[in-house]
């Protein structure tokens, strides 16, 4: 093994079983996943040497397992900080309705967001949000527009709530 294409078929014949080790190891599976891709980012870059040495899997075992709890003990140890000293000083409070605004956002649909963020808080004009998310000046509106409902439905505030009028008006 030492060709491109050969580091593809490791990489297809054994990744999925390795995020599933990661996983049950360290119960997250977002952090199995990126301690499982960096491993094989790493193992790219020494795959003619791994290659060479024989099976390349119990490398990349090591190193994602290793990097999943890594993570771990990083996350850990940050909280633990948090605990013993408590927030940042220079750590402003959110507001609630900015809280609300964000927690609105999260349940929006990925392409309303995008286009969302990128007009009204970014304050980009129509034409250029569709250049930069490839898409229609007509299907920005109407993506606009049914983020702007679903965003309403989903602050429980009256229409004169701030974050409610700065996204209420108007497309450019």
């Amino acid at each position: 093994m030492s060709a491109p294409s050969d580091f593809d078929q490791f990489y297809a014949a054994t990744a999925r079983r390795l995020v599933a080790a990661v996983y049950a190891a360290t119960g997250d599976l977002a952090e199995a996943e990126d301690a499982v891709q960096e491993a094989y980012a790493r193992a790219w870059q020494r795959w003619d040497r791994l290659s060479q040495e024989g099976d390349p899997t119990p490398w990349v075992r090591t190193v994602a397992l290793r990097l999943a709890v890594s993570s771990w003990r990083r996350a850990r140890n940050r909280l633990r900080a948090h605990l013993r000293h408590g927030p940042p000083v220079d750590m402003p409070e959110l507001a609630p309705d900015r809280v609300a605004l964000m927690d609105a956002l999260r349940g929006l649909k990925p392409d309303q967001r995008t286009v969302l963020v990128l007009h009204h808080l970014l304050d980009l004009p129509i034409e250029q949000v569709a250049r930069e998310t490839g898409i229609s000046e007509g299907a920005v509106r109407t993506r606009l527009s049914r983020a702007r409902q679903a965003l309403g439905r989903r602050l429980s505030d009256t229409p004169e709530s701030p974050a409610l009028r700065t996204l209420a008006r108007p497309p450019k």
